[in-house]
């Protein structure tokens, strides 16, 4: 399997050797890396790992994820210390276009040799793709050839 993290990038990586082993209890050491399994775990609905990787200061109580396909491609924007910036696009019905796209800059401390996600600068917006980008539906063929008809 693919892991959500890599879904319709150029080179993809498997579950097994991305995101799982984080879910699996192994220690991000970036922030990009636990972010990106952060990702992959709203993708899978791993309700717990999502609890544990968000820093108690700004977790909310009543936390219950189910996996959730509407999460199809996750772009780095930006990396610094303690903080992400990326997009992550999804299915949207009500989107002129049928997508959006969460845009965030996420920031997140490190405690006891652990990161942790503290919280999010969040926009979204619908997305409409170029002609010539591929299309997000994951068919491999440009927007124009695909789902702008």
């Amino acid at each position: 399997m693919i892991c959500p993290c890599q879904m319709q990038q150029p080179q993809t990586k498997v579950y097994a050797q991305c995101c799982e082993p984080f879910h699996l209890g192994e220690v991000a050491t970036t922030p990009e890396q636990l972010m990106r399994s952060r990702f992959s775990g709203f993708a899978l609905g791993l309700t717990d790992y999502i609890a544990q990787t968000w820093h108690p200061s700004t977790r909310p109580q009543d936390l219950t994820l189910s996996p959730d396909d509407q999460w199809i491609k996750l772009d780095i924007v930006q990396t610094k210390p303690n903080w992400v910036h990326f997009r992550a696009y999804f299915n949207d019905p009500d989107s002129p276009s049928g997508w959006s796209v969460l845009d965030e800059q996420s920031n997140f401390i490190n405690e006891g040799n652990r990161w942790f996600y503290v919280k999010g600068n969040t926009q979204i917006e619908h997305f409409f793709p170029a002609r010539n980008d591929a299309c997000l539906c994951g068919s491999s063929k440009k927007y124009k050839k695909c789902c702008q008809k």
